[in-house]
């Protein structure tokens, strides 16, 4: 897969949405997020509102539950057309493979299907002493992705600093969605495991996913569009 940036459209509402989407001239149409609240606030109307004006979607619902239920969600966003989906890896390998069950159509096409390994607001001693993990999080997040790959998904979401591990682990072909993306001269947020553009593109990112350095920028466009220089 070519590389590219993936906005997290994290607004609340459709017409906040829109009008930063308006924001791009005619001719880009850059690959966008949708997350929970804006899917929460608009339902899949929203979904298809903004597949129709060109734009690529990796809809971010970390689906995790049952895995009957996970098939039968899935079921149901396999018709919205979507370029992307995921759930969450510690769901189990059952989990994940019902998941790709229920998004594969009838004549055999889906979406994008990947696991979150480990969210990249979570550290070390956050999966110790919180979650109760005896291995370390680099050692969990492969094992995840290994778990993800015998699954039949295309690629898991880790943070850029856990690309490379995940690519020697799972191969070359297997996807490495990496948020906690910051500019070098940005603040961190709330996130923890972070690196730049230019550092998850040498470490082994395929998609970059990247909101407030690009939706909080006082020029959206020109920090999309620095992404793309450092990145791909």
């Amino acid at each position: 897969m070519n590389r590219d940036v993936i906005i997290a459209c994290d607004f609340p509402g459709r017409e906040a949405t829109l009008s930063f989407l308006d924001l791009f001239p005619e001719g880009h149409k850059p690959y966008v997020k949708i997350g929970m609240e804006l899917f929460y606030a608009e339902g899949p109307s929203i979904v298809r509102e903004i597949k129709a004006r060109g734009h690529k979607i990796f809809l971010d619902l970390k689906l995790h539950d049952i895995p009957n239920t996970v098939r039968k969600a899935m079921k149901v966003l396999s018709n919205l057309d979507v370029d992307m989906v995921n759930v969450h890896a510690s769901g189990t390998i059952g989990m994940m493979k019902a998941a790709l069950e229920g998004l594969t159509r009838p004549d055999g096409t889906r979406p994008l299907l990947i696991a979150v390994t480990q969210l990249t607001s979570t550290s070390e001693e956050m999966v110790r002493s919180e979650l109760l993990i005896g291995a370390g999080i680099n050692e969990t997040i492969v094992k995840y992705a290994s778990n993800a790959r015998e699954a039949g998904l295309d690629g898991v979401v880790c943070s850029p600093l856990e690309a490379g591990m995940v690519k020697e682990a799972c191969g070359k072909d297997f996807l490495t969605v990496t948020p906690g993306i910051r500019f070098a001269d940005a603040a961190a947020d709330d996130q923890v495991r972070i690196t730049t553009p230019e550092q998850a593109r040498k470490i082994g990112s395929d998609l970059i996913v990247v909101g407030r350095p690009i939706t909080a920028a006082p020029d959206p466009v020109a920090a999309w569009k620095r992404c793309l220089e450092e990145f791909i």
